[in-house]
Parts: C-alpha cells; structure tokens; sequence
C-alpha cells in the first residue's frame, strides 16, 4: 500500500468520516434537497441524533438548513452545498483509491 494513500486517509475530513454523515450526504448527493422527516425515515436515527448531525455539517457549511413552513406545519430543509458536493466527492474518491490499492 502507497504511503501517500495512508496520508490521505488519514486527512479524511472527519467531519464527513462518519456513518451517519455519510448516509446523510449520499442521499443529499442524489436528491440535493430533503425535508427533515424524509432524512429521519432513510437513515434510521432519532430526530436528536439526526439534529446533531446535521449541526455539524452545517457548521462545515456541507449543508444548508432552511425552515419554513408548509401550512401551519413547520418544514425544515436540507440542502447540500457546493463545498458539501465538493468534499464529499474527494472522500469517495480517496475511498475508492484506498479500497483499490489494499485490494478489498
């Protein structure tokens, strides 16, 4: 295995480097706006945990968080930025450049 790809791996952004987040990201990545209901029900987790995550990655500015509402129902948004689409496609590439060399 190359030394550089070891670097690389471990300079993954940690932010994204997490199951959760990564699952939140994939589905963003394909969909690029979801309310928060619809990121709750595909991932599995509590709306606490699924807030939490989603904190960290807003603070990344890897997502955007509109609410509004829809009706006299409140709707929160979640969008992936740019930079968020940017990021998240230079971890699956290292990913993939890793499982490639270590012959997984």
């Amino acid at each position: 295995m190359s030394h550089n790809i070891l670097i690389d791996i471990i300079s993954l952004d940690k932010t994204i480097h997490e199951p959760v987040r990564i699952a939140i990201l994939t589905l963003l990545s394909v969909i690029e706006k979801a309310d928060f209901l619809y990121l709750k029900n595909n991932t599995g987790i509590t709306q606490g945990n699924l807030s939490s995550h989603l904190s960290k990655l807003e603070a990344a500015e890897f997502v955007e968080i509109e609410k509004t509402f829809k009706g006299k129902r409140p709707l929160t948004l979640i969008k992936i930025t740019t930079l968020g689409k940017e990021n998240f496609e230079n971890y699956l590439r290292t990913m993939k450049v890793y499982i490639k060399q270590s012959g997984i």
